[in-house]
């Protein structure tokens, strides 16, 4: 009888942060959600002959701007065929100084210890919305609670999700562990729906370790937020939504609907682009980051949670080529100390974590 055996644990690690550098780089290009829309990405794919799309971004077209394509200024690092390493970014630094974090305190932290290493590790001007607000108010003495709720607007922002990748990956099966260690995270910035969605993110990427299948992996991180939660009634719509039949674009236009008024920034509607994603990805690793992508945004962040999940969840040697060769097993970073670490160090160090 043949037995069918699933990626080792070292495999998974080493997934998640090749699938969630990946994701992000695969979205950085089209980061700005009000201008890039769904329709505006997939007209530009269409224009550069890569829909459906199943590589990085190409580069523009001739006239580009004046066909109304306006990459990010940081295009030029990070299409297809021009890369070399990842681009530096705050989705990776994030999860980089959460591994620190970890490291240096171990499980056992505090939020207060967060934000000092924040200020030890990380350039003010390479933090923005929630985090921006947080930094500043730690710079001025301020403690947690305060730090997330004075002079923040932007306290239930994507910040604090971006952050937690890293406590799912040492916390392989074990959901509840992995949202305790996320929410004490993002407390320093956040509030709410903002704290909840860290909480969902950090479980999202437990479950997948163990679960049969994305849909399950969703399931299981809907318990460890509370259900009357506006993030959690957006995310069991989704859920539904796909258990109907209802194509991909459908479900992301009544997602639309119900999450209209909200900034692209904010975390519940991202939320429905990344379930949307692994929903309807269905376990494929390209799949699963091609929609979530094209599916609008915050694309970079979104793109990297969900290469986060499918790459656990499909293990490094399931991530087709075209993903992680280009990556060169090669992190730039803004935290001081880690410019230039392997990918694959950052997987062992993970993995001598969990």
């Amino acid at each position: 009888m043949e037995v069918t055996v699933g990626p080792g644990p070292r495999d998974r690690v080493l997934g998640g942060w090749s699938g969630r550098i990946a994701g992000n780089m695969l979205g950085k290009p089209v980061e700005r959600g009000d201008y890039w829309t769904r329709e505006r990405i997939d007209r530009y794919l269409r224009a550069t002959g890569a829909l459906p799309l199943t590589d990085y971004l190409p580069g523009p077209p001739p006239d580009s701007e004046a066909a109304g394509f306006v990459l990010r200024p940081e295009w030029p690092a990070c299409v297809r065929g021009r890369i070399h390493g990842s681009c530096r970014d705050d989705d990776i630094d994030y999860p980089i100084l959460a591994l620190h974090l970890l490291e240096t305190h171990g499980f056992a932290f505090t939020t207060e210890q967060v934000g000092e290493l924040w200020l030890l590790r990380l350039p003010y001007l390479q933090t923005f919305t929630a985090e921006r607000a947080a930094y500043r108010n730690l710079a001025n003495g301020l403690k947690p609670p305060l730090t997330a709720t004075s002079g923040n607007p932007c306290q239930e922002w994507i910040g604090a999700l971006i952050r937690a990748d890293v406590f799912g990956w040492v916390s392989p099966g074990d959901p509840v562990r992995a949202a305790s260690l996320a929410r004490r995270d993002a407390v320093l910035s956040h509030t709410g729906n903002g704290v909840y969605a860290a909480m969902w993110a950090a479980a999202l990427v437990a479950a997948a370790f163990t679960a049969p299948a994305p849909r399950d992996a969703v399931r299981t991180a809907l318990e460890r937020v509370p259900a009357s939660s506006r993030l959690a009634r957006t995310v069991r719509h989704m859920v539904a939504l796909y258990d109907a039949g209802v194509p991909w674009a459908d479900a992301l236009t009544e997602a639309e609907r119900e999450t209209a008024g909200l900034h692209w920034i904010h975390a519940v509607p991202n939320a429905a682009v990344i379930t949307a994603g692994l929903l309807y990805g269905g376990g494929d690793f390209t799949r699963t980051i091609a929609l979530t992508v094209r599916g609008g945004l915050d694309t970079d962040s979104n793109g990297a949670t969900a290469g986060s999940v499918a790459g656990v969840m499909c293990g490094a040697r399931g991530i087709p080529r075209q993903w992680t060769d280009p990556l060169e097993d090669l992190v730039r970073s803004a935290v001081f100390g880690f410019d230039g670490v392997r990918i694959g160090e950052l997987a062992d160090r993970t993995l001598a974590l969990g």
